[in-house]
């Protein structure tokens, strides 16, 4: 019974991908109108309940699921600040608005968020004529599989880039990279040799690939900025399919993409 009821979870998720990339007109139906629907009955104000309406597709941005934000913005002593009344300079009493209100405060906590796709790996790693993965990763992070680079033998990276999965278990995504990875141990063994990396033209193929795919998404195309993009404008957060797909690539493994010493 416990395998049925994960295998109706697997399923039951995997099937948001068809909303996510290949129809927009379901998920604007389905998802969209019911979030919108939550949003008017927790807001009654009606200019409250257009500053907190995205003004993009839903999906675009990671979805935040909770039924206490929007009671909190309800509360006598909160004041929601929207994007046009964005920052424009911190006093020594608080901070003014671009509209040109002051407001006196006591705490200023930065709610930021965070460097999840230039930044994915934050130490240097040096590969192959002093090569730095930094440096080659300057205009946006890629890799084969989202795990190996060119120039970097032996070096695999788990959760890389195009591994972020915005519909079911990143447990899943990594499992499936632990299939490629030993496949290529294993290739290395069974071959007396000492090496292995991705060629140029096979991590090129398949990033081409990835990203050709990416344009299909709401993450790419739903008409907002989010984390998922790196500096680039392009998505480098997330895989742009099914999770199977994923699973069966890494399955898969190309000795020809491969260069083994």
């Amino acid at each position: 019974i416990y395998k049925a009821l994960r295998t109706f979870i697997y399923w039951s998720l995997e099937s948001r991908v068809v909303g996510f990339k290949y129809s927009k007109t379901m998920l604007k139906l389905v998802a969209q109108r019911e979030a919108e629907k939550h949003i008017k009955h927790q807001i009654k104000d009606e200019e409250l309940r257009r500053k907190v309406t995205p003004d993009y597709t839903i999906g675009c941005k990671r979805i935040i699921l909770s039924n206490t934000l929007y009671p909190a913005f309800c509360r006598d002593n909160v004041t929601l600040h929207s994007k046009e009344q964005g920052i424009e300079e911190i006093t020594a009493t608080g901070i003014k608005t671009q509209d040109g209100e002051t407001l006196d405060l006591d705490l200023i906590i930065y709610s930021t968020g965070y460097d999840a796709t230039d930044g994915v790996i934050s130490y240097p790693v040096i590969g192959r004529g002093g090569k730095e993965l930094g440096a080659v990763w300057s205009e946006f992070p890629r890799a084969y599989l989202g795990t190996t680079v060119p120039d970097f033998p032996n070096l695999f990276v788990v959760t890389g880039p195009n591994t972020g999965i915005g519909h079911t278990s990143a447990i899943f995504v990594i499992e499936a990279q632990m299939n490629y990875i030993l496949s290529a141990i294993k290739a290395v063994r069974n071959g007396n040799a000492k090496t292995i990396e991705v060629t140029p033209e096979a991590e090129d193929s398949y990033t081409t690939h990835i990203h050709k795919e990416m344009n299909k998404t709401v993450w790419q195309s739903g008409g907002c900025n989010s984390w998922y993009k790196s500096k680039s404008g392009h998505v480098i957060a997330m895989f742009p399919g099914f999770s199977f797909t994923y699973l069966r690539w890494t399955k898969n493994f190309r000795s020809a993409d491969h260069t083994i010493n």
